[in-house]
């Protein structure tokens, strides 16, 4: 048996005695069901900062993210900036989640929506979301976890690997799921906290591998500079539309283009524009205001967590492997033969890599793995190790949460209503391995299927804004607006993508292709989501549902509103957000295709360096996190409140009896 593999089983074992531990431990302390749903609102600090890191963070920013910085260049690598949007997120609702879950006992975000609004189909909506997020995302993560073992287990003996895809893809998901039906949410949490150190330290090695074989950093710009001064590459140049006339892997294609046909055609130069960099942030936002992690939001002891792993743990931390080690990992392989074009025009540096990459992208990192094979095989095990825990971290988290919706604001809501704790752990499990089984089915008798239903799911979790921003700001929308809005929004996504593009042409309606005009789904949904909650809200007003409203904005305005001292700074926040927000990650990021040299003018006439799109993205790399913490410190938008908050009950779904057992 080759040594790669040897050393692939022997990690592969220490990381799943880890992860047994950690599910027959919990197991033991879930007494009730809050303690196995919400890890009885009580994740110590860094606990949480890890797991929630690595929870944000999965698997397809491990395999899939270097893959398309690599196939699209640096005008996808505006991408990294979900560093950023991903946890602004958090600033904007998680701390309010948790002090009203901390007040009225809430376990899932359906039970806060469907209280808060006083109606059933905002929570069964929820219910819908959170299945439509957590199924198809769990399967795109196992089924890359599969492929990644697949591609690792090649061997002499085994030319196709020890394990196909789909043989891998199962037997890897057995130990997730025992540790996370065994465990709940707390097991999930201290096997994330493992998994983000993993995540973080093999996207660190892996760009490492990719900068050393690219002959250091100077040898690296020599090569970027040579490739930008040519027109080859899969969008050729950008041809003037708004970014200029340079190689596409090193501009942004223009603000926006608005193609014939409402988007059916390809963009010219590349399809990540401006406002398509702009809107796709807006969708993967979705990752943090998704109904899982309302419930991570309520499983803390305070929001102690919240500030630093939104600044320090996720905008710094991550941001600055993903805009360094990332960008090595991707644009580094046309430098190494993964880019036949680029080896034919006699522009790599070595050709260590396949060319069969540009036709599969996301086996990028798993080719870098096996340059390992004879220097250090101990490495590929290692490395082997740190992309399973980066899939199974998130997909653990949405197991855990969608089985605990599942029986919160299902079986105990209008199935058995009196349910006791361990009658409603017995579902969650039960819960859990149905998301488990129907990811898996999906993954291997659909793939196709799955890839586009993968490609919903940030962009439902998007949509949970409106009501999240009802609940948590404005009680001005209404149980009415919130839930129609946010049915249009889903619609939105659905029709512009392919999952919908496909309903649509087949009932002979072909007025659009997916991403028209250059806007994201997320982008899409949120238009008519906002437009219809607006509308709505405005004929449904109503005084006393108002005034039952106003109870729980009462209670945040009590507890959370602003110093007087620092209520001047309000104006201040949201002027640096919208700056930030345009020209760092919208139409204004066109400016940094050249404010630092021009693409083709080589390494002496880059300012840093560096290609001025990497330049601006770094610039604006650093002014995000000095955002963040503004936001999420000087704003007080993540601090503890300063008067405690006293709960009301420790469950909205406990008995009479549980509750009086409690006090």
């Amino acid at each position: 048996m080759e040594a790669k593999i040897v050393w692939l089983f022997l990690f592969v074992l220490l990381y799943w005695a880890y992860c047994i531990y950690w599910g027959w431990r919990s197991a033991l302390m879930a007494k009730t069901a809050s303690d196995y749903f919400i890890a009885g609102r009580r994740l110590s600090l860094w606990v949480f900062v890890l797991a929630a890191t690595a929870t944000s963070f999965s698997g397809w920013t491990f395999m899939g993210h270097p893959g398309l910085v690599y196939r699209d260049g640096f005008q996808y690598a505006y991408a990294s900036f979900y560093t950023i949007t991903i946890p602004f997120t958090g600033v904007i609702f998680l701390k309010r989640q948790w002090m009203l879950g901390k007040r009225f006992g809430f376990v899932t975000p359906g039970e806060m929506l469907g209280t808060y609004f006083q109606g059933d189909l905002i929570r069964i909506l929820t219910v819908i979301v959170a299945l439509l997020y957590s199924i198809p995302y769990l399967g795109v993560q196992l089924g890359a976890s599969g492929y990644l073992f697949n591609v690792i287990t090649v061997t002499d003996a085994f030319p196709d690997g020890m394990f196909t895809q789909n043989v891998g893809m199962w037997i890897l998901s057995i130990i997730v799921f025992i540790y996370v039906a065994a465990g709940g949410l707390r097991a999930v949490a201290y096997v994330d906290t493992l998994q983000c150190i993993l995540l973080a330290a093999g996207i660190i090695i892996y760009g490492s591998i990719a900068l050393s074989y690219a002959g250091g950093w100077d040898s690296l710009q020599d090569g970027l500079a040579k490739l930008a001064a040519s027109d080859v590459g899969k969008w050729g140049t950008t041809k003037g539309y708004g970014g200029g006339d340079y190689n596409a892997y090193f501009a942004i294609p223009g603000v926006i283009q608005f193609t014939a046909g409402l988007g059916k055609e390809t963009p010219v130069g590349g399809l990540w524009t401006g406002i398509m960099c702009l809107t796709y942030m807006f969708a993967l936002m979705g990752i943090q205001s998704a109904p899982a992690f309302t419930m991570w939001s309520f499983s803390n002891t305070d929001p102690r967590p919240f500030a630093p792993q939104q600044v320090w743990a996720s905008s710094l931390g991550i941001g600055f492997i993903l805009f360094f080690f990332t960008a090595f990992t991707g644009m580094g392989a046309h430098l190494l033969g993964a880019n036949p074009a680029v080896t034919d025009a006699g522009l790599t540096i070595s050709t260590v890599l396949p060319g069969s990459i540009a036709a599969k992208p996301d086996s990028l990192v798993a080719h870098y793995m096996n340059l390992m094979t004879d220097a250090a095989p101990w490495l590929i095990g290692l490395l082997a190790v740190c992309a399973l825990a980066a899939m199974q971290s998130t997909g653990a988290a949405y197991m855990s949460t969608a089985g605990g919706i599942l029986t919160r604001d299902l079986y105990k809501r209008y199935l058995n209503p009196a349910s006791t704790h361990n009658m409603q752990k017995l579902a969650g499990r039960m819960g859990v391995g149905f998301i488990v089984v129907s990811a898996l089915l999906v993954a291997t008798y659909s793939r196709d299927a799955l890839v586009l239903l993968g490609g919903l799911a940030v962009a439902f979790g998007f949509q949970m804004w409106v009501p999240l921003a009802a609940v948590c700001w404005i009680p001005w929308i209404t149980r009415q607006g919130a839930t129609y809005g946010l049915l249009a929004g889903i619609i939105g996504v659905i029709f512009t993508e392919k999952f919908g593009i496909g309903i649509l042409t087949d009932m002979g309606i072909d007025f659009w292709g997916r991403w028209p005009w250059t806007i994201h789904s997320a982008g899409w949904g949120m238009i008519l989501n906002a437009s219809v909650c607006i509308i709505a809200s405005i004929m449904t007003q109503d005084e006393q549902q108002l005034a039952h409203r106003m109870k729980y904005h009462s209670f945040l305005q009590e507890h959370a509103s602003l110093s007087p001292g620092k209520r001047g700074l309000v104006p201040v926040a949201w002027i640096i957000t919208i700056v930030w927000m345009f020209f760092g990650i919208g139409p204004g990021a066109v400016i940094g295709n050249d404010i630092f040299g021009a693409p083709n003018a080589g390494v002496d006439g880059w300012t840093f360096g560096m290609p001025s799109i990497w330049a601006w993205q770094v610039l604006f790399w650093l002014l995000g996190v000095g955002m963040m913490w503004f936001l999420a410190y000087k704003m007080e938008m993540s601090t503890i409140p300063e008067t405690e908050i006293e709960a009301l009950v420790e469950d909205i779904g406990d008995t009479a009896e549980e509750q009086a057992q409690r006090v």
